[in-house]
């Protein structure tokens, strides 16, 4: 059996990974062929391991797996915590982990994303994995999950995998923490950061895609917060 821990990039998918790891001693793999989080950060602290096997064996096995993924939900009717964010932070905090030279341009570009497969935009991503809703795939807020990490995860997991017991010592890194382990990769942890990093002309161009907008008028997030 497949639990995706689905997201668009930058909404909280590799604390998520750490705090499976270290509250539930459950390891992840991933959709893709190479983990470049975890060769940056280190496989132990996100609690990464290698596909056993292919996708279509992992979801016919009594074995409970875990598989992170950025695409877009392309038909799956697995099991999923689906990770959600402000999407202005996340384009912003995305652009900021690619490095690129013209900060702006490639907000421009992430934000201008249509593909139909992939990633996608980030409108499109979270539309796919939340419409239609369904009991088997549930929502965990980015802000939740840095508030009370523990709780809002215990939650959903009570939900999905119900024998799934936390250890009795288990210890949640706090942002300071990881932080000093990558201080690029733990930039700020926690909302609003769109707010003095995205100009007005992007921001704008954001809300100009029907898709963001009817995912973040789904989530409840305000154009003026």
């Amino acid at each position: 059996m497949i639990i995706w821990v689905a997201s668009f990039p930058r909404s909280g998918n590799t604390f998520l990974r750490i705090i499976l790891k270290q509250l539930y001693g459950v390891r992840t793999s991933t959709v893709y062929d190479v983990d470049g989080v975890a060769a940056r950060l280190g496989p132990d602290l996100i609690g990464f391991e290698e596909r056993p096997s292919s996708i279509e064996e992992m979801r016919a096995s009594e074995k409970l797996h875990f598989v992170k993924t950025h695409r877009q939900r392309a038909g799956e009717e697995d099991r999923a915590i689906c990770l959600v964010r402000d999407g202005r932070d996340s384009i912003t905090s995305w652009a900021h982990l690619t490095g690129a030279p013209d900060f702006e341009a490639e907000i421009r570009t992430i934000i201008n994303r249509r593909d139909e497969v992939g990633t996608g935009s980030w409108g499109q991503n979270v539309l796919s994995w939340l419409r239609p809703p369904a009991p088997h795939r549930v929502m965990l807020r980015y802000e939740e999950l840095i508030r009370e990490p523990r709780r809002t995860v215990e939650t959903v997991l009570d939900t999905l995998a119900p024998a799934l017991r936390p250890l009795p010592d288990a210890r949640i890194p706090t942002f300071a923490e990881l932080h000093q382990v990558d201080g690029g990769f733990f930039r700020r942890g926690h909302t609003g950061t769109h707010s003095d990093e995205l100009p007005e002309e992007l921001h704008q161009l954001f809300w100009s895609r029907p898709d963001n907008v009817a995912a973040m008028e789904l989530l409840g997030y305000s154009r003026d917060a």
